[in-house]
């Protein structure tokens, strides 16, 4: 057996202190980088959750647009005629004024 002399006692040489410093920073850096994952790999799924939601509700849009019902044709020009002739026996059982049944026409004639 060799005598390599007297063993310290007390606080750690430079070498052991460098070697837990090692042992700390690598832990921290593995806990660290484990937990940057853990919350990416979250984020990449509510991301996708996010995607999937727009593009259906996207398909959903498009298939309502393609389902609505045309729109009404325009109104024909007897149809205006009526309308005129309409508010004419308005005018004549005194239900309108003349202001009333000059504003109604014009705005029929307007549309």
């Amino acid at each position: 057996m060799v005598f390599r002399g007297p063993r310290r006692m007390g606080r750690p040489g430079l070498l052991g202190t460098v070697a837990r410093t090692a042992v700390i920073t690598g832990t921290a850096r593995a806990t660290s980088n484990a937990m940057n994952r853990h919350a990416a790999s979250k984020q990449a799924e509510e991301q996708e959750r996010i995607d999937q939601a727009a593009q259906q509700q996207y398909a959903e849009q498009q298939a309502a647009q393609q389902q609505a019902p045309p729109p009404p044709p325009a109104p024909a020009g007897d149809d205006l005629v009526s309308r005129i002739q309409e508010l004419v026996r308005l005018k004549e059982a005194g239900v309108l004024t003349d202001e009333e049944f000059t504003a109604a026409k014009a705005k029929l004639l307007q549309s």
